[in-house]
C-alpha cells in the first residue's frame, strides 16, 4: 500500500521528471531510498545525449550495486516516474535491489504515445513482474497520472 512518504517520494520523482523535460530529455525521474528513509541517490533521465541505456532506474541499479552492500539493496525502495522498462527491470533485479514503487505505468504511457500517434519503443514495455516477479512493486498511483501525461505531451509537442 502506497502511503504519504511513498507519495512525497514520487513527488520528487515527478520533479526530477520535469528537470529531465527543461533539459531536453525524456520526462523521466527516480528516487533511490535507504530501509531508514533517506534517500540515498536520484537521477533523471539522460537519453537525449544519444545513450539510450541512460535511463535513472538503470543508473541507481549501477550505483547502488558500486556503493551499498546486498543486504543494504534488498532493504532498499525505488520510486520512479514511469513503471521500469524491461532493461531497467531486470537491472534492478540483477543488482538485488528491493519494492518499486512507481506513479505510472509502461501501459498509461503507451496508450498516451497511441492518442498522440506516436509509435512505442523499440523494446516491449512488459510489465515488471513479468521481468523480474520476485520483486515487491506498487503502482501506479493515480493522483500523478495527469501531471505526468501533461509532461510527455510536452515532449511530443516540439
Amino acid at each position: 500500500m502506497v502511503d504519504e512518504n511513498d507519495r512525497k517520494h514520487l513527488r520528487r520523482c515527478v520533479e526530477l521528471a520535469t528537470e529531465a523535460l527543461e533539459a531536453g530529455d525524456e520526462p523521466f525521474g527516480s528516487v533511490l531510498v535507504g530501509a531508514d528513509g533517506a534517500v540515498v541517490a536520484e537521477d533523471r533521465n539522460r537519453v537525449a545525449l544519444g545513450d539510450r541505456t541512460r535511463h535513472p532506474e538503470f543508473e541507481l541499479a549501477r550505483w547502488a550495486a558500486a556503493n551499498m552492500t546486498p543486504e543494504e539493496r534488498a532493504a532498499a525502495t525505488v520510486y520512479t516516474s514511469g513503471e521500469h522498462c524491461p532493461m531497467c527491470a531486470a537491472a534492478h533485479a540483477w543488482v538485488g535491489l528491493g519494492r518499486i514503487v512507481y506513479a505510472t505505468s509502461s501501459a498509461q504511457l503507451t496508450a498516451w504515445l497511441a492518442d498522440m500517434g506516436i509509435s512505442g519503443p523499440p523494446v516491449r514495455p512488459l510489465p515488471i513482474t513479468e521481468v523480474a516477479p520476485g520483486i515487491p512493486v506498487e503502482g501506479p498511483v493515480a493522483e500523478f497520472a495527469e501531471e505526468i501525461h501533461r509532461l510527455h505531451r510536452r515532449l511530443h509537442a516540439r
